[in-house]
């Protein structure tokens, strides 16, 4: 999938492209830092014209971690985590709501 930034106000808006060219926007929730490397959590940006709780179906996709790279340019590339990263990603997260719970 091809991806790109675009600045908004307070969000940034990640636009991946699939082989068909269809586009799925997302915005950047956090970045969590596991074993060197940064994660972003990635979250469904709601179609434009579509209101939250529309039930057209336009808020299927789900949230996703995608591992933050710098290519030779020093731009930013979102990657598909290996399944390894993807677990101590998913443990870091998890961590961050167990001490919240715990406080």
């Amino acid at each position: 999938m091809a991806e790109h930034e675009e600045e908004t106000e307070e969000v940034t808006e990640i636009v991946f492209t699939d082989e068909d060219g269809q586009e799925y926007h997302y915005y950047q929730e956090m970045v969590l830092p596991v074993n060197g490397d940064e994660f972003a959590l990635l979250v469904p940006l709601p179609e434009e014209g579509h209101a939250h709780g529309c039930d057209c179906g336009c808020e299927d996709d789900e949230a996703c971690f995608a591992k933050i790279v710098r290519d030779e340019k020093g731009e930013t590339i979102y990657a598909v985590p290996t399944d390894e990263e993807f677990d101590a990603v998913q443990k870091a997260y998890d961590a961050i709501f167990e001490e919240d719970e715990e406080d």
